[in-house]
């Protein structure tokens, strides 16, 4: 018989028969670069799943991409297909590889198969290189034209990654391109308003012209693009025709036509609006509150609380209200939003919703209701945000859900946050008719095991009471029976303690709405004070004790008894039943006359006496600070004297005290939650703005002349096609023109060699002014990296526009060149320990990485090694090898050729004891920053040592001048652009030391020494060349803002520019905080400099 477990592996491999599940099992079992270069495509298949398969598992494939590239020109569409995802997914890392296969990509967007269209434009617009974005514009504006829908719609999706290189030329073309799409069919319109709501959420014009066609096709477009554009068309129709007279945005209408002059024809219904307003909403004012958050926003909204002012202005605002009985647009889109109500996403429901929410007449907002009940019935993720939206509604119209109390009744099934939510909206809908039925629901709730949910039970129970003040005494009685020891007979545990809080909370806020009336639960709390436990319970029995002292004839009387329990008891009291025994005793003291005065002072001298000496310091505080008010009632006899006489001759001390501690009592005002946004967003579940979030637009913001604009606008922006289509890349890879690079470097060393010489003459001066306010000429990028012919072919005659782009540069703010003299005293770079002594028997080995270039390669790293003898013999053979130069053959694979390469250094023969022998070895790293395993041989004995890395000294100085260091900067914004902050803290001990001396040009040196700290620090660890520094003219005494040190290198294995920029801003004598700048094209390599930039100017400089 088989065994179980056998049975299970047979059922696994059955299962997985057909399918490629088992290259997750060892998917790195065959060499995958021989079956990438097969010549059939079976085998291509098979290697192109292996390396998705490591990809989905986390690893990095990365240095298989020159060969899976090639394979973009495959006719297999299974194979093109499975290329395009990985170029997809590292083309961003890898961008330099992926544009050799722009060509193909361009070929592929003629294809006759739509999906091989669509798939090469989705992998164009992942390459996200400032390069070849006219190449993907002109891309995404043929396949905007294209008989597929499914291409149309990849070019839609392929618009916002087009904006996100932030190219100014780019941007008019774009919005062409969107109201092109705005105008397809209802598949393309989803992704073409998404695009639209990312783009240029904000051209409502655009919107203008499709507006009717847009509501039509709204029931047809997918899912998920429907709740976008919803939103876009409420934002039109509010801002081009305004709110409805007749929808809940009607809260407003009683402040605004308040302030105006009655009697215009247009405001005639105004009364049969109110009425019917004030019929359907209970709390106008919370109607109003909400309202106005739509329209403005929480921050415009609270600071308009604060300064008491409105919202809208009150001139002519009778002509931002429309109606929405009359108004076709407004008609139009409600008739359009009603289908969408039943739809089976429930976020097309919400924003549906929402629509009708703020725009419908009164009378059609009951058309939300079954749908969002329905929602009801959906996950409980789901249930959560339909619930946060319904809550909100029922505050502003609690009629509205009145009738349907039975669908917020608590499942067992049910969350937490949902029984919660249903609590509140339960208590916000009870009416006199259905709160019978709420509380017999509630007595169940009540009795659930789960103890905070019954707190909150409890907590609903006085929100019944205090809204429906005719069924406040039935709500005491049944929160006084909680508390009843006759209901506890197990004591008041832990979980039952939270209930007890939260009922004797509910007490106190009913009572606060007529004490006379509830003169016996306050009678029935004192009594019941010895068999609560509770801290916080007792601690507000005790306060309501206090604070209703005067109330009936019993209480006064039952007060000053309890007052001398709990002094007796006040040792043994907890901390928060400490502090109202202290202000009850106060509060009595005020109020009480004849013989119970004399009592109440007893017991309230007795208190503080016991006060003075507890351990608690609050306690001892509040304490003194209450005998120091009162200090008249214990230090003079002639009380009754002072009562008689006048009230100027009061002392202020017992002023303040009645006005803490009197018995006119104010209740307090029920805080609301004031922060409501727009139904259905994100911001509406965590209570503010999320990322994104927009308010409605002001309403009639959008005039028939901006109309007219954004209709003309596109139009001015015409851009030729038939000349960029043309454009194509060379099959001989003439992206990189070594030449030109070359070129272009050349004549900035000439230029920088003749500037050198000119500043020779004039050394002597510290400071020299700068013509640095005028507009630098900005020298196209991509002609940097392409041939002149393919420059031509690809633009056609749009150069001249980066020309004029040159010329809008903002001027900057005119500085001072600073020359801060022969710094190389200060530079020193650090040493490195590569073998201690002590692990090396006595051979110690030093090293450090070098400035000047390598004899042997360009590319390769000098690294400076000391080799020094510290034992008293001799010692022979020394020489560093590669870890693994003994196992690696010749014939490694491909996949290796990016490891870091080690040239062997030249044997030492013998070391002499105390003998130091220097010996220059050369590296090539490839950017790795992992330390490189060496082995080093002595007397036949092998120390396997490691070489770390420093990304510094893989650049070498790149001689400019501060004017090319200029135009270099403008070529590599956006995405080649990194930045970070820091604190410099080296100058301070140097300045210290020389604001000591008095010396009246203190000032200049403390910036002189600033510099100089700076870039010897700079200097120190990396290979770079200090390229200017400068101030502004107008800084201010201590004032370093503005400061900026400018650096330049290239990268050995590619001479690519690297330019590093420092600001410096805070006071000279105080730490200083320094934003770093890299501009460089090889994006992880300049990511990876940063971080070692910013890591050791932020390190402490260490004193001998």
């Amino acid at each position: 018989m088989f065994s179980q477990v056998n049975l299970s592996k047979a059922s696994t491999l059955v299962l997985r028969m057909g399918t490629d599940a088992h290259l997750y099992d060892d998917p790195d079992d065959v060499n995958i670069s021989p079956l990438l270069d097969s010549k059939f495509d079976s085998e291509k298949c098979e290697a192109l799943k292996r390396l998705l398969a490591l990809i989905a598992q986390g690893l990095d494939v990365s240095n298989y991409f020159p060969q899976v590239v090639k394979n973009v020109a495959s006719q297999s569409l299974e194979v093109k297909k499975l290329v395009y995802l990985y170029v997809l997914h590292y083309a961003e890392r890898r961008p330099n590889e992926a544009l050799l296969s722009i060509n193909i990509f361009q070929r592929d967007l003629g294809d006759q198969n739509p999906l091989v269209r669509a798939w090469a434009l989705r992998t164009m617009a992942g390459i996200r290189l400032h390069v070849i974005s006219p190449l993907v514009l002109v891309a995404v504006r043929k396949c905007a034209r294209d008989p597929s829908v499914y291409v149309r719609k990849c070019a839609a999706n392929a618009l916002p990654k087009v904006n996100d290189l932030r190219l100014e030329e780019n941007a008019s073309s774009i919005i062409e391109i969107i109201g092109i799409l705005l105008n397809d069919n209802s598949p393309v319109v989803g992704a073409a308003a998404a695009a639209f709501a990312s783009i240029c959420p904000n051209n409502l014009p655009l919107i203008g012209r499709n507006y009717k066609r847009l509501c039509e096709i709204l029931p047809d477009v997918e899912e998920w693009g429907q709740i976008i554009l919803i939103g876009i068309l409420l934002r039109y129709v509010i801002a081009r025709h305004g709110l409805a007279k007749e929808s809940i945005m009607a809260s407003l209408l009683p402040n605004i036509f308040s302030n105006e002059k009655t009697g215009s024809e247009s405001d005639t219904d105004y009364l049969d609006i109110k009425k019917k307003y004030e019929i359907g909403i209970e709390e106008t004012e919370l109607a109003g509150m909400v309202s106005r958050s739509y329209l403005a926003g929480q921050d415009k909204y609270l600071s308009v609380l604060d300064n008491n002012s409105d919202v809208m202005p009150s001139e002519h605002v009778s002509s931002l209200f429309t109606s929405s009985k009359n108004d076709e647009s407004v008609k139009i889109l409600l008739h359009c939003m009603s289908p969408l109500l039943w739809s089976r996403n429930s976020a097309v429901v919400l924003a549906a919703a929402g629509v009708h929410w703020i725009m419908a007449p009164m009378e059609e907002i009951s058309k939300i209701v079954k749908p969002l009940l329905f929602l009801l019935r959906s996950s409980d993720a789901s249930k959560y945000v339909v619930l946060c939206n319904i809550q909100v509604f029922a505050k502003v119209m609690p009629s509205l859900f009145a009738p349907n109390i039975e669908d917020f009744f608590i499942n067992s099934s049910d969350a937490y946050e949902v029984k919660s939510l249903k609590l509140e909206i339960l208590s916000t809908v009870a009416t006199d008719a259905s709160i019978s039925v709420i509380f017999q629901e509630f007595q169940d709730y009540v009795r659930d095991p789960d103890r905070r949910f019954a707190a909150d039970t409890v907590a609903a129970i006085g929100l019944c009471a205090k809204r429906n003040p005719q069924v406040a005494k039935t709500c005491v009685e049944g929160l006084l029976a909680l508390i009843s020891p006759k209901s506890n007979t197990c004591g008041f545990a832990d979980d039952e303690g939270v209930v007890l809080i939260q009922a004797i909370t509910s007490i106190k806020d009913i009572i606060k709405q007529d004490p006379a009336s509830h003169e016996n639960a306050i009678i029935f709390l004192i009594r019941n004070l010895d068999t609560i436990k509770v801290p916080v319970a007792r601690a507000m029995i005790v306060w309501i004790a206090g604070e209703y002292n005067s109330i009936g004839n019993i209480i006064p009387k039952m007060v000053p008894v309890i007052l001398r329990f709990l002094a007796r008891s006040f040792p043994s009291e907890p901390i928060e039943t400490k502090y109202q025994i202290l202000n009850a005793a106060a509060k009595v003291l005020l109020n009480s006359k004849g013989e119970d005065f004399d009592t109440a002072k007893k017991i309230l001298s007795y208190v503080l006496e016991l006060a003075k000496f507890d351990l608690n310091y609050d306690v001892r505080d509040r304490a003194r600070v209450l005998r120091k008010l009162l200090s008249c009632y214990f230090t003079s006899s002639e009380i009754e004297e002072k009562e008689k006489a006048d009230n100027n001759e009061i002392e202020i001390p017992v002023l303040l005290a009645k006005h803490v501690f009197g018995e006119n009592v104010k209740p307090s005002i029920e805080t609301v939650n004031n922060r409501f946004y727009l139904p259905g967003s994100l911001s509406h579940i965590v209570f503010h703005a999320a990322p994104g979030y927009e308010p409605l637009p002001e309403p009639c913001s959008l005039t028939e002349s901006d109309m007219v604009k954004g209709l003309e606008g596109p139009g001015q922006t015409e851009v030729n096609d038939s000349d960029v289509d043309s454009g194509s890349l060379n099959e001989e890879g003439s992206y990189y023109s070594e030449d030109s690079v070359t070129a272009s470097t050349r004549t900035d060393d000439e230029s920088a060699t003749s500037e050198t010489g000119n500043n020779n003459n004039t050394t002597d001066s510290l400071i020299s002014f700068a013509d640095v306010g005028k507009p630098q000429q900005e020298s196209n990028d991509v002609s940097e990296l392409m041939s002149k012919g393919d420059l031509e072919s690809w633009l056609g005659d749009n150069n001249g526009q980066g020309q004029s782009q040159s010329h809008s540069v903002d001027e900057r703010i005119p500085s001072a060149r600073i020359s801060i003299g022969d710094i190389s005293a200060r530079i020193k770079p650090n040493i490195y320990t590569l073998l201690d002594p002590t692990y090396g028997n006595g051979l110690k080995v030093e090293y450090k990485y070098s400035l000047e270039a390598s004899t042997i390669s360009p590319s390769l790293v000098s690294v400076d090694t000391f080799f020094q003898n510290c034992s008293s013999e001799p010692m022979s053979k020394l020489i560093l090898t590669d870890e693994d130069s003994e196992s690696v053959d010749q014939g490694s694979s491909e996949s290796q050729k990016d490891e870091p390469v080690f040239v062997p250094m030249e044997e030492i023969t013998t070391l002499e004891p105390g003998q130091s022998i220097k010996r220059v070895i050369h590296v090539h790293f490839h950017h790795h920053l992992l330390p490189l395993k060496l082995t080093l041989w002595c007397n036949d004995q092998k120390h396997p040592v490691k070489l770390r890395p420093d990304i510094g000294y893989f650049i070498k100085p790149l001689i400019m001048n501060l004017d090319a260091f200029s135009q270099k900067e403008a070529q590599l914004p956006g995405m080649f652009e990194y930045t970070r902050r820091c604190s410099f803290t080296d100058h301070l001990a140097e300045v210290a030391s020389d604001d000591k001396d008095g010396d009246m040009s203190s000032t200049k040196d403390s910036f002189l020494i600033i510099c100089q700290s700076l870039a010897s620090k700079m200097l120190s660890n990396a290979n770079l060349h200090l390229v200017s520094v400068s101030m502004p003219v107008d800084a201010h005494l201590n004032d370093t803002s503005g400061l900026c040190l400018r650096f330049s290198g290239e990268i050995l294995s590619n001479s690519i520019p690297c330019l590093i920029s420092v600001m410096i801003h805070g006071n000279c004598f105080e730490p200083l905080n320094a934003s770093v700048k890299i501009n460089c094209e090889e994006t992880v390599f300049g990511l990876n400099l940063l971080n070692r930039i910013v890591n050791f100017l932020a390190e402490p400089r260490l004193t001998s």
